[in-house]
């Protein structure tokens, strides 16, 4: 049995809190890859589904 089939609530949380920080360190990645390669905020947006607005709020003061 591993966390996804487990009966215990506890250990399937602790694996959607691990799936949710890797997702975030993953696109964090991916983003700035993608700026480095000179894309646009509205092209990253979709990519990512959103709106060229959230993703340059979330992702321009990390520089």
């Amino acid at each position: 049995m591993n966390d996804l089939d487990s009966a215990d609530p506890a250990e399937g949380l602790r694996a959607v809190r691990a799936l949710r920080n890797l997702a975030e360190q993953l696109e964090v990645f991916h983003v700035a890859n993608a700026r480095k390669q000179g894309w646009s905020w509205q092209s990253i947006a979709e990519s990512l589904g959103v709106s060229r607005q959230a993703v340059h709020q979330k992702y321009n003061r990390r520089r």
